[in-house]
């Protein structure tokens, strides 16, 4: 095989890997909470990261349409999970934080996905971590 066949044959193993990587972690949502998906865990995830952010930066974060960050937020609302304040600086925005119950469910459900992570490395070095940590990372900058 030549070089230029083995790296598209790798190219799709990588999208191949990465598709179920991502159908495991939608599955997995439902056992961390029944009653949020994947999209909800991220967005209170990322909402913890920043301290607070805008309704329209989860959705460029994540690249929903506005309609889909508002039905998450509006369900992670319901649940106690997040709160709005008015944004001092434009009293037009609305701030999104997590509550004090959201914070407490989000590091349970940080545990368990470290938990699960920590099992399926379990047979892996330290390097090949680390490596594997460092190609993720590297993917996730290029544009």
């Amino acid at each position: 095989m030549n070089a230029k066949n083995a790296r598209a044959q790798a190219v799709d193993t990588i999208q191949r890997e990465l598709t179920a990587f991502s159908r495991r972690a939608r599955g997995r949502a439902a056992e961390l909470h029944p009653e949020l998906s994947l999209v909800a865990y991220s967005i209170l995830d990322l909402v913890r990261e920043r301290g607070g952010c805008l309704a329209t930066d989860l959705a460029e974060q994540f690249l929903l349409d506005k309609s889909t960050v508002s039905r998450q937020v509006g369900a992670l609302e319901k649940l106690g999970y997040l709160e709005r304040e008015v944004d001092p600086g434009n009293r037009r925005n609305h701030i999104l934080r997590a509550t004090a119950e959201g914070e407490a469910v989000a590091r349970k459900a940080e545990s368990r996905r470290r938990e699960a992570f920590q099992s399926r490395f379990a047979d892996w070095t330290d390097d090949d971590v680390a490596a594997l940590a460092d190609y993720l990372i590297r993917y996730n900058l290029a544009q």
